[in-house]
């Protein structure tokens, strides 16, 4: 427990990626298994059910310390962490007793199952009497079952990859479906590569540049692909043997979240790797674009992300869809080295052949013919009302690279929308921003009252952010907990991807991707937005239902979406 506690110490204490995964690869390769392969679950994301809740933990941890509850709720939205706040109120000096990561999760964690409160109480105060100030904070975290330390699955599969010299899409297949903690699941997962390894891995994904300087500027016109640039999560579809497999981009296999995908797939040549689009269909509508299904809204896909099974009613409500626009393997053979015209002509030749087989759920993205760069300007114009987020440029000649390499791919995305807002509520961030308000709630005018419309937490730099800080604290009106109501007096302006219609806001309009353009100094309140300019805006995309269920402003796989 301590050296498990001791690396998340040394994760927590850096924000250098080449650290944590140094720190990652040295723990691996020292562990002993039964704790190794703890530490990979937990840390991989596989939760455990919470043992005990936040506010139990507050109200014994102020028994144990003697203070008043409240002081321990004002303590608690100072740190913005619960299980470092209760460490620092009831961690002893003495260093913590030893016991291995995998006896505290069998006994300290899973064995507290089905105890009554007292019950727990008594072996949660115990184990205080015990626990260093790390080996609580982490044990906190194992309770409540909300590990998040600053570490995502990529950087775990980075670190692990560096201790075993697997590589990590080998690591991640291996790791995907379900599997318990145990030294044998350990020795499968960081044994010798087998050949089924080699017929699940993807190839790197090839990584495009946004376009920042006049298009007309890359010179002949005749020299470029044009394609849309979806609004969906970019994959790639392996067929190899008898073996179907479905990565995003951050090397997540998502097989299991898209078997409509992944049975198309299955008639698909053997020896075939295809980059392209996972997309949110509407089977049913028709499409502003042609030989393409109607495109529905990125939240919709959120429904179908991180599932292990997906049931057959989201099936019926929410069906996928493969765009291909690549062609990486054909028979067997690489062809990242060709180019990406004739890469093209191959993809085409292939999905046409097998299309019979494979039905609607891959088919291969339209290519645009623009005849000069003022068209290509006008086609992205209308990126909007057709459901696309603007056109991606690749050079023909151009090999299929790795990583984002500048030059032969740009996205030319459309500008954002933006709304001038008002600020009405401000929280505390976490972790090394606990001590500043930094989470904002934005409001609209409605009439003579103020509608909250988005909540964003980037945007301005640092000497703004202390700036605001004081501001709240100066012209606080109510507290709620860790909110504060504000004067409504501060106007900024918001930018974001997409706008739609969402019964989980008063002014029933959800924005995606929010994020602070600007702070408008020079704007009263009483001259930021209505209701009735967002309203416009809903107008400009296609028309879409609302998804009641689904949350636009939290991302999931977001970066996925983006090539």
């Amino acid at each position: 427990m301590k050296r498990f506690a001791q690396l998340i110490e040394e994760l927590d204490r850096t924000t250098r990626t080449g650290e944590k995964v140094d720190a990652l690869s040295r723990y691996f390769g020292q562990a002993d298994p039964a704790d190794a392969v703890w530490t990979l679950r937990v840390l991989s994301g596989r939760r455990q059910r919470r043992i005990v809740s936040g506010r139990q933990l507050r109200i014994w941890a102020a028994e144990w310390a003697g203070l008043p509850p409240w002081l321990v709720e004002e303590s608690y939205s100072v740190v913005g962490d619960l299980a470092e706040t209760i460490a620092l109120l009831v961690a002893g000096d003495a260093g913590g007793v030893e016991r291995p990561l995998h006896r505290v999760m069998e006994e300290d964690v899973l064995g507290l199952r089905g105890l009554t409160d007292e019950e727990l109480r008594g072996r949660i105060r115990t184990r205080w009497s015990e626990l260093g100030f790390w080996e609580a904070f982490v044990w906190h975290k194992l309770l409540t079952g909300a590990f998040r330390v600053g570490v995502g699955k990529g950087l775990v599969l980075r670190g692990l990859e560096k201790a075993t010299g697997i590589p990590r899409t080998t690591l991640a297949h291996r790791m995907a479906g379900e599997w318990e903690a145990t030294p044998e699941e350990w020795a499968r997962i960081t044994g010798p590569e087998q050949e089924e390894d080699d017929l699940a891995r993807p190839y790197p994904f090839f990584l495009a540049h946004p376009l920042e300087q006049e298009a007309e500027a890359l010179g002949r016109m005749g020299a470029w692909q044009v394609e849309w640039k979806w609004d969906g999560i970019r994959g790639q579809v392996v067929r190899r043997g008898e073996l179907v497999a479905v990565w995003s981009r951050g090397e997540e296999l998502v097989t299991s979240s898209f078997p409509e995908i992944s049975k198309a797939a299955a008639a698909l040549p053997d020896g075939t790797v295809l980059d392209g689009e996972i997309l949110a269909v509407d089977r049913h509508g028709e499409s502003p674009i042609p030989d393409t299904p109607k495109v529905r809204p990125f939240s919709d896909l959120q429904r179908r992300l991180n599932r292990k099974r997906v049931g057959p009613g989201l099936l019926r409500q929410v069906p996928v869809h493969f765009l291909a626009y690549d062609l990486l393997e054909a028979g067997g053979t690489d062809l990242r080295t060709l180019g990406t015209a004739d890469r093209r002509r191959r993809l085409e030749a292939l999905l046409g052949d097998a299309a019979p087989l494979v039905g609607a759920g891959i088919t291969a993205s339209p290519l645009l013919e623009p005849t000069d760069w003022e068209e290509a300007a006008s086609l992205r114009e209308r990126s909007r009302e057709l459901g696309v987020e603007g056109l991606m440029l690749k050079e023909a000649s151009a090999e299929y690279g790795v990583g984002r390499t500048r030059g032969p791919w740009w996205k030319w995305k459309v500008d954002p929308l933006s709304l001038d807002v008002v600020m009405v509520y401000a929280r505390a961030g976490r972790g090394r921003r606990a001590n500043l308000y930094t989470d904002y709630t934005f409001a609209i005018h409605d009439g003579e009252e103020l509608v909250p419309i988005a909540k964003a937490y980037s945007g301005l730099d640092d000497g703004e952010i202390r700036e605001v800080d004081r501001w709240i604290r100066d012209h606080t009106l109510e507290r709620f907990g860790p909110v504060r109501a504000v004067e409504p007096d501060l106007v900024f302006e918001l930018a974001f991807d997409g706008i739609r219609r969402s019964s989980r806001h008063k002014s029933g309009i959800a924005l995606r991707f929010p994020r602070i353009a600007r702070w408008r100094r020079d704007k009263p309140a009483g001259e930021a937005d209505t209701l009735d300019r967002a309203e416009a805006l809903l107008r400009i995309g296609p028309d879409s239902p609302p998804s009641p269920t689904a949350r636009v402003e939290e991302l999931s796989l977001f970066d996925a979406a983006d090539p």
